[in-house]
């Protein structure tokens, strides 16, 4: 900070010399979360409080600093999901209570501005009387040593007194450059133009449409889970274990097309399990592993160890949404699923979805809002039924409008058919996607369909987009329920654009 100061009086050339120093910084070595801040400098000496804290999601935590949030947060509930750097917000706020004078801004990892931290986190503060007063959203920071990965930082500034106007700086979704300043009324949580609303894990959705599942955890030490050559190789040495082979998809095996399986025993018979030893086999490993389990509830399972742990596999064809996706795609790919393919839980499944779920889904309004307020997975996006999915402000459209949606939607999908032997992670490859007229037209005209049906018309930017979904999301959650996102049981379905058979392929899969 010295060096900068000196950097800063020389180039605006004020003939103030910093260097040689002539005075020391006062500085206090320890535990920052450990000492009373109020100590080593009163809270009425303090104009500002700025730094760098370091980011620790709660896994790479150590037992020490695990200790350290526990003494800062005490039994608060929920605080378990918090990043280490949040312990500074609180210790500063307890300076910023005992001087409002005070304003403070800490560089963080973005993580404390989406999915469920932020609740936990702002909405004490904010019920403290927090405002924010400036922002950075999201942008990457690279380091410039050797093998160090760029991180995604966000810059937020806050105190008690509630700004005229606040500086909101947005690096737009390539989170890279210089940034643009917009000059906003108000920061929420969020880092957007928006109310100050704190979203939770709800357990249905806001609007009336389709409920969104995780998918069937096995719980099975990996015994029902085959491969391609395991699945392969059953067929060719059991032909009763063979009926029970379903293909399985997680995120990772629905974007990348890789084949998996699985043994769904759902509806096997005492005979066959007498009649096949590939059966009998894996039911004695999976009983022992759950067996062996510390878990009560696992060990329970054990009674039962030709099901998956957990078991929400849809009655009929479904619409899969992986739950982990790369930050840079511009939409998470999405598509509809044969029943027979088991979902895992890896990925999340909208039974009786229609062309109208999945237009608005797949639109550029609805990934905002999910770039906006879902949780990552080291930088990719992490999808949420109960945060992101559950808490959308879908449109109320005219039939008009649900039909133009409906009318894109389609042309997405058959523009995806277009190109059957490629992933849908090659497809949505950003590089990829640009090249793909057909297909960018498509989304283009989702958007364009979307856009007309919420009555929007502002800039095409997230924030703008989440600004305005926040607003929505305030009246309806302050609203009874409204009847529609309409359009949640339309008769028309989605045309079959591919004769793929869906079992033996992960691919694109429209519904009959």
């Amino acid at each position: 900070m010295w060096l900068t100061d000196h950097q800063m009086n020389q180039r605006w050339a004020n003939g103030y010399k910093r260097i040689p120093l002539v005075s020391k910084a006062n500085i206090h070595q320890g535990n920052a979360l450990r000492v009373d801040w109020n100590t080593v400098i009163a809270a009425s000496k303090i104009s500002f409080i700025v730094g760098n804290p370091p980011f620790l999601g709660y896994t790479q935590q150590s037992a020490e600093q695990k200790a350290d949030m526990a003494l800062i947060f005490g039994k608060a509930q929920g605080t378990g999901v918090l990043d280490y750097v949040t312990a500074w917000y609180i210790k500063a706020f307890g300076q910023i209570k005992l001087n409002p004078q005070i304003k403070a801004a800490f560089v963080s990892t973005n993580s404390i501005t989406q999915g469920e931290q932020v609740s936990v986190l702002w909405q004490p503060l904010f019920d403290q009387g927090l405002h924010i007063h400036f922002a950075h959203r999201t942008f990457k920071w690279s380091n410039e040593g050797s093998g160090v990965a760029a991180v995604h930082c966000v810059i937020v500034g806050f105190g008690l007194d509630k700004p005229k106007k606040c500086d909101l700086w947005d690096y737009g979704q390539g989170i890279s450059g210089d940034g643009q300043l917009q000059k906003t009324r108000r920061i929420n949580a969020y880092l957007v133009d928006a109310p100050a609303i704190f979203l939770s894990n709800r357990r249905a959705p806001l609007c009336k449409v389709s409920p969104m599942n995780k998918g069937s955890q096995p719980t099975d030490g990996g015994h029902l889970l085959l491969s391609a050559d395991d699945a392969q190789a059953i067929r060719d040495s059991d032909p009763i274990a063979t009926r029970y082979i379903r293909a399985f998809l997680g995120a990772d095996e629905f974007l990348n097309n890789t084949p998996r399986f699985c043994l769904w025993l759902a509806d096997m018979t005492d005979a066959d399990l007498a009649a096949s030893p590939e059966l009998q086999r894996r039911t004695q490993a999976v009983k022992a592993m759950r067996l062996a389990s510390p878990k009560v509830p696992t060990q329970k399972l054990a009674a039962v160890p030709h099901l998956f742990g957990e078991i929400r596999q849809p009655a009929g064809n479904y619409l899969l949404v992986p739950s982990v996706s790369s930050e840079r795609r511009s939409f998470v790919p999405i598509g509809y699923i044969d029943s027979q393919v088991i979902v895992s839980n890896l990925a999340f499944a909208v039974p009786n979805a229609t062309l109208y779920h999945f237009g608005t889904l797949t639109s550029t309004m609805h990934n905002a809002w999910m770039r906006a307020v879902c949780g990552r997975l080291e930088s990719r996006y992490r999808y949420s039924n109960t945060i992101v999915y559950n808490n959308y402000p879908w449109p109320t459209p005219s039939p008009a409008q649900q039909a133009a949606i409906e009318t894109a939607a389609q042309t997405v999908l058959d523009a995806r058919a277009q190109h059957a032997d490629k992933s849908l992670a090659w497809l949505y490859d950003p590089d990829n996607l640009r090249k793909n007229k057909s297909l960018q037209a498509a989304h283009d005209a989702v958007d364009e369909a979307v856009d007309d049906a919420y009555g929007y018309d502002k800039s095409n930017d997230d924030t703008s987009r989440v600004a305005y979904l926040f607003d929505l999301y305030e009246k309806l959650a302050l609203a009874p329920m409204l009847e529609p996102a309409q359009g949640s049981t339309p008769d028309k379905k989605p045309r079959q654009t591919s004769t793929r058979k869906p079992i033996k392929s992960p691919k694109e899969i429209s519904l009959v």
